[in-house]
C-alpha cells in the first residue's frame, strides 16, 4: 500500500470483518466509506468466537499505543486459536508510514493529505 488514499481504498473493498476498540474508531472508519466494523464490546474471547462463527479472516485496527498493543496481541492469540487468520498488513502500515496512535484519529489524520480529501469530497 503505496499511500493512504490505496490504504482507505483497499479496506473499503475489503470484505473482511474490521475490530476496532470503541464506538469513536468504528464511526472513523465508517466515515471514510469502511463497512463491516465491530467493536470490542464483549470480552475478548466472546469476540474470538463470534468473529470465528462468521469468518475465517479478519482485520485488527486497535489502537497503535501501548493499551492497543496489549490488546492486539490478546485478540490475534484469542482469534487465532479460533481458526481465525488476521490481516496485518492494515495495522502494519499505520506503524510504518503514519504517526498516529489511534484509530479515531483517522478523520483529522487524513485531512492533511489533499488526495484523500479527493475521495472522500469528489
Amino acid at each position: 500500500m503505496n499511500n493512504l488514499r490505496l490504504w482507505i481504498e483497499k479496506l473499503q473493498n475489503s470484505s473482511d470483518i474490521k475490530i476496532v476498540e470503541g464506538i469513536k474508531d468504528k464511526a472513523a472508519l465508517e466515515f471514510l466509506g469502511i463497512s463491516n466494523i465491530i467493536t470490542l464490546n464483549k470480552p475478548l474471547f466472546q469476540i474470538a468466537e463470534y468473529v470465528s462463527k462468521k469468518t475465517t479472516r479478519c482485520i485488527l485496527l486497535v489502537d497503535l499505543d501501548r493499551q492497543g498493543k496489549i490488546l492486539y496481541s490478546k485478540l490475534k492469540k484469542d482469534l487465532q486459536s479460533n481458526g481465525v487468520t488476521i490481516n496485518d498488513s492494515y495495522r502494519n502500515y499505520l506503524y510504518k508510514n503514519t504517526d498516529l496512535k489511534n484509530i479515531e484519529g483517522l478523520i483529522t489524520y487524513c485531512q492533511k493529505d489533499q488526495a484523500v480529501l479527493n475521495l472522500l469530497f469528489p
